[in-house]
């Protein structure tokens, strides 16, 4: 009995710590990541967010650099992915039907390879699925290091950038193409940010 009241107990102090605070609070220029009442779909507004930087090693490309600010005035859905992973595996064709739906509208696509240690099985994941959009190739995960508070072990899970690349919408769950179509093309409606 007194096993089962610690089970418990331990499972609503895990439960509270992710909902005490505001949806994603930005101080400064970070993103702090809070997932208010363990939602699993999260929407931010208001002109007070900042944009978010992520960068690593191209998984196509090896020596070359992706980075959302390679994508300028886009909308960036970054999607966390691994090979190893299930979901992943049924979530990346989706992702690719959106991705050749929006482009033209403006969008971008750029998943985040994480803990796959061979970039040869991650390239044929790519090439076997026939996925065109870019990844980044990062085992460790430190591209997401920015993202403070982020709960990088839920795998796959979608972050997307509106075209300032400010945080608009977070999935913590795998996506259907229904799911992320009518979001992305929401944000590329908006306007263009003016140029600096």
């Amino acid at each position: 009995m007194m096993r089962w009241v610690a089970l418990v107990a331990a499972a609503l102090l895990a439960l509270t710590s992710c909902t005490t605070g505001e949806d994603a609070v930005v101080r400064g220029s970070e993103f702090t990541f809070v997932s208010p009442g363990g939602k699993t779909t999260i929407h931010y507004k208001g002109a007070d967010r900042q944009p978010l930087e992520l960068a690593g090693s191209d998984l196509m490309h090896e020596g070359k650099t992706l980075s959302t600010a390679d994508f300028e005035n886009k909308v960036v859905v970054i999607n966390i992915w691994g090979t190893w992973c299930g979901p992943c595996r049924t979530e990346a064709p989706e992702l690719q039907r959106v991705y050749e739906k929006t482009k033209d509208e403006g969008v971008v696509v750029l998943g985040i390879d994480v803990r796959d240690y061979s970039r040869t099985v991650s390239q044929d994941f790519m090439r076997d699925r026939g996925l065109t959009y870019p990844s980044i190739f990062d085992p460790p995960g430190r591209s997401l290091l920015a993202l403070k508070g982020y709960p990088r072990n839920i795998v796959p899970s979608t972050i997307v950038l509106d075209r300032q690349h400010r945080v608009a919408t977070v999935f913590l769950k795998p996506l259907l193409e229904e799911d992320l179509l009518p979001v992305v093309r929401d944000l590329a409606r908006e306007p263009a940010a003016r140029q600096r």
